[in-house]
């Protein structure tokens, strides 16, 4: 029999709840009340293991839900119900995401740890997993004797072949200066040429943004919050983006304010 097709599901579509703003279309700064109160008691003084790994496990499960209903392609697919050996009308035609999509997610060590294997284990279920894989990538922030960052640098990685054809998530959840990014991209563009390239961050700053966009202006961001607390009055009464130039999320040592202060040192217990 022909599968039923109600006109319901021609397509599906998904609404993006987001910030208005003037960094571009490529970024997008969520508006969303359960992960601002999430990210706003992982970024509490108070909180310390085990609850950082929880509410990143949940933040990261929640903002790749959403990038998934946002970038990913569909297919249209037939499916079968229980009720079909019982009624020809237990067989539907609609919309799924794609399973045959080729994703990876991107592992920077030590923050990113923790939310690239939460989107890399999620993807698992909801995707072809032939076609997921995790690479891994040791790369960290250089500074001067002023402790000001100079770049970052990559001290080693294990990345499984190429990436043509395939949406790169980058779960990082603090984007300071944008050095780590920009290093990143700059390994992947010799692994081929992917789909997308998507970032995926609790907290960005204006300044990262600047950089990141220069840079790659095909990249994608999704962020959860804008941090530009050095910024001025007039700065912070506008919307983000208006005074780009004059816009500061970072202090001297290029640390996020407010921010959350150090998440690698938390999630690992390793204050060093």
């Amino acid at each position: 029999m022909k599968p039923l097709k109600d006109s319901q599901f021609k397509e599906l579509q998904y609404t993006l709840s987001a910030r208005e703003h003037r960094y571009g279309e490529q970024v997008h700064i969520l508006s969303d009340p359960f992960l601002h109160t999430q990210l706003a008691k992982l970024c509490s003084i108070e909180t310390t293991q085990p609850w950082i790994n929880e509410l990143i496990i949940s933040l990261y499960s929640a903002l790749m839900k959403t990038v998934i209903n946002q970038e990913f392609p569909q297919k249209q697919v037939i499916t079968h119900s229980r009720m079909s050996t019982s009624h020809m009308e237990g067989i539907f035609e609609s919309p799924i995401i794609d399973p045959s999509t080729k994703v990876v997610s991107v592992n920077l060590a030590r923050a990113g740890t923790l939310p690239s294997h939460t989107c890399y284990h999620l993807l698992n279920y909801l995707m072809d997993p032939k076609q997921v894989r995790q690479d891994h990538i040791s790369i960290a922030r250089q500074t001067d004797q002023a402790h000001h960052v100079t770049g970052s640098a990559v001290s080693g990685h294990k990345i499984g072949g190429p990436v043509d054809d395939s949406i790169v998530i980058i779960p990082d959840p603090m984007g300071a200066t944008g050095a780590t990014l920009v290093e990143t991209l700059d390994l992947y563009k010799t692994y081929g040429r992917a789909k997308k390239y998507i970032a995926l961050l609790c907290i960005v700053t204006p300044e990262y943004l600047k950089k990141v966009t220069e840079k790659y202006p095909e990249l994608i961001v999704y962020t959860m919050r804008l941090d530009r607390g050095f910024s001025s009055e007039k700065v912070l009464n506008s919307i983000p983006g208006t005074y780009w130039s004059e816009e500061r999320g970072l202090n001297d040592q290029q640390y996020i304010v407010p921010g959350g202060g150090g998440f690698g040192e938390i999630l690992n217990n390793a204050y060093v």
